[in-house]
């Protein structure tokens, strides 16, 4: 990683999903754009649903993500920032309080520190641990509504917090994949949270917005109104439940049906006006299958849709069901699903666009990386520029391999120990053969 402060950080991301594991190498610009040095891609096998099942194949595909994004890059690199998510993740509101000795100095980042280690003290549920803790609002003094109070002056301080919280073993398990390929975790960022600073606006966040990011496993809901995030949510459904209904229903093999969702997929079967017939070849020996567009698209309409009831739940369950002006931003590799944007606008009544990572992309970006199936890597590598920058993140100055400590203890263990003895010895002589003392 590079050290010299007049350079701008490079930064290392990971994104362990459920299809693809996918690692990327990028850095600031002069124009605060984001330039993207190095980019490796890799089918995952061992999650499921966000959540790590066979430690073996995710190792394997971290590390040879890691390794195309270096080569690329041309850089090597120790530390990385890698997205959590899964269905053990949950939610909870909760409100702090400080009572500050002196009502006339200003509150301080300390008092806000203060606030949210307060926060991380909560009793959880066994097996559970703090992800993230956000403030949403503040109070001074019963003055309501406060953003920022830092530099006012009150005795009594409050705050609302979103606290997101996750199970310890999942997110082990997603370290120790990592630790193995020589790496080290810099930082855990919720994968919603991410893909949120990679595709949204300031305007959209202020205005009132519900990001839907439908991955491989999962489907991942972040609500932000007033700039604040106001509600997250992990829906157990994802892409590879569409292909597995593709699968049943058409009664082909899974890897058809992934080609079917891909090339012929609807969202929405009243779209479909050629109603071509599509051939698939039968296994060896048996008679090639036709499936008609509109039935595909008639299976993939009713999961779809039974994925939005759970995003029209979930923003119900929030209290900003009639709060989001910038209505939905659909992203991740779902909502590359044709007229899935005019499906969810039909089905939940609010304004749908796709929501795609080129805003922050320094020009001459490959068209590879601005597809939405990977809003969340770049989201992190966003979050971890920034952590590193704003020095939330700083990255130790350990050498990686263990082999170098060993080295040295090897070395310099006998000649300390040797001299050690030697002088508990020769102390020991002297003593013992000094006369003995007059006065006993």
């Amino acid at each position: 990683m590079e050290k010299d402060p007049k350079k701008p950080a490079t930064v290392v991301a990971i994104d362990i999903g459920t299809t693809k594991v996918c690692a990327v190498v990028g850095r600031k610009n002069e124009h605060d754009k984001l330039e993207i040095l190095g980019f490796g891609r890799v089918d995952s096998d061992g999650v499921s649903r966000g959540v790590v099942t066979n430690i073996e194949k995710t190792v394997k595909a971290i590390r040879e993500a890691a390794n195309r994004a270096r080569e690329q890059a041309g850089i090597d690199f120790d530390w990385v920032h890698v997205g959590v998510a899964g269905q053990h993740i949950k939610t909870l509101q909760h409100r702090g309080i400080l009572t500050r000795d002196n009502g006339y100095s200003e509150i301080s980042r300390a008092d806000i520190e203060k606030l949210i280690s307060d926060m991380h003290k909560l009793a959880l549920p066994p097996g559970d641990k703090i992800i993230h803790v956000i403030p949403q609002e503040y109070t001074v003094d019963n003055e309501i509504g406060i953003t920022d109070p830092i530099g006012m002056s009150g005795v009594r301080l409050e705050a609302n917090f979103h606290i997101i919280t996750g199970q310890i073993t999942a997110s082990n398990n997603l370290v120790r994949c990592v630790e193995r390929c020589g790496l080290h975790v810099a930082n855990m960022t919720l994968e919603p949270i991410a893909s949120a600073r990679a595709v949204l606006s300031e305007e959209e966040k202020e205005a009132g917005v519900a990001l839907v990011d439908i991955g491989g496993g999962t489907t991942d809901l972040t609500i932000f109104k007033e700039g604040i995030i106001r509600h997250t949510a992990v829906i157990a459904f994802g892409g590879n439940v569409i292909t597995k209904d593709i699968k049943e229903g058409c009664s082909v093999m899974e890897a058809q049906a992934e080609k079917l969702k891909v090339k012929f997929g609807s969202a929405m079967s009243a779209e479909v006006f050629d109603n071509r017939i599509i051939s698939i070849p039968g296994l060896k020996g048996r008679e090639p299958k036709e499936i008609s567009e509109s039935n595909l698209a008639r299976i993939i309409q009713a999961r779809v849709e039974e994925i939005l009831d759970y995003v029209i739940w979930e923003i119900r369950r929030s209290g900003f069901e009639n709060s989001l002006i910038g209505g939905i931003v659909l992203t991740g590799g779902g909502s590359l699903l044709k007229h899935i944007d005019k499906l969810t606008e039909y089905h939940t009544g609010l304004e749908t666009r796709i929501g795609y990572p080129i805003e922050h992309l320094a020009h001459g970006y490959s068209e590879t990386i601005s597809s939405p199936i990977y809003s969340t890597v770049i989201g992190l590598l966003l979050k971890g520029i920034e952590g590193v920058d704003t020095g939330a993140i700083r990255y130790d100055d350990k050498p990686t391999p263990d082999k170098e400590e060993n080295e040295i203890e090897v070395t310099e263990q006998p000649e300390r120990s040797g001299t050690f003895f030697d002088s508990i010895f020769r102390k020991t002589k002297e003593w013992f053969e000094a006369e003995p003392d007059s006065e006993f």
